[in-house]
């Protein structure tokens, strides 16, 4: 299935540039020390070069344009860690984003793949929230997933209507 030529520039631009974006702020949802997010972007790009392996052609696709652009962990690539100047206005757009990108899927997008990309899209936020504890001491104690980091990954998947 072609995937690319269904999507203007603009909407190609939105999906592409979405899983990495959630990435960020899945990675800024909870302030954490340069190690833990170091953890965190590893795990979530790890997580976007995965998606080159789905069954979906559209995920297959944005996760390789996306790999492409920003380097592959997988084979030792060092992930560029971005965060937003202004940390909630940041969160606010991905979601909003997130919104729009499931509208487009919706009436431009084959079911499954509109679903796959979504998961997907889910499945990098898991990851990321998930990759390092925050608090503790001496890697002791804390919290795998805090509230800021569940309530972002909620609002996502109900942005993407999971």
């Amino acid at each position: 299935m072609d995937t690319e030529p269904k999507y203007t520039d603009e909407e190609w631009g939105l999906l592409v540039g979405l899983p990495q974006s959630v990435l960020i702020a899945a990675s800024q949802a909870e302030r954490d020390g340069s190690r833990r997010t170091r953890e965190e972007w590893t795990a979530g790009m790890t997580a976007i070069a995965d998606g080159r392996g789905s069954s979906s052609s559209l995920v297959t696709s944005v996760a390789s344009e996306v790999v492409s652009r920003q380097g592959d962990v997988t084979h030792g690539d060092e992930p560029p860690i971005i965060e937003f100047p202004d940390r909630d206005a940041g969160l606010a757009d991905v979601i909003s984003r997130a919104r729009a990108a499931h509208e487009l899927l919706a009436s431009k997008a084959e079911p499954g793949d509109a679903e796959a990309y979504r998961y997907w899209v889910v499945t990098v936020a898991d990851q990321v929230v998930g990759a390092a504890r925050t608090g503790g001491v001496l890697g002791l104690g804390g919290e795998q997933v805090t509230q800021a980091e569940r309530t972002f990954r909620d609002d996502l998947a109900s942005a993407l209507e999971i």
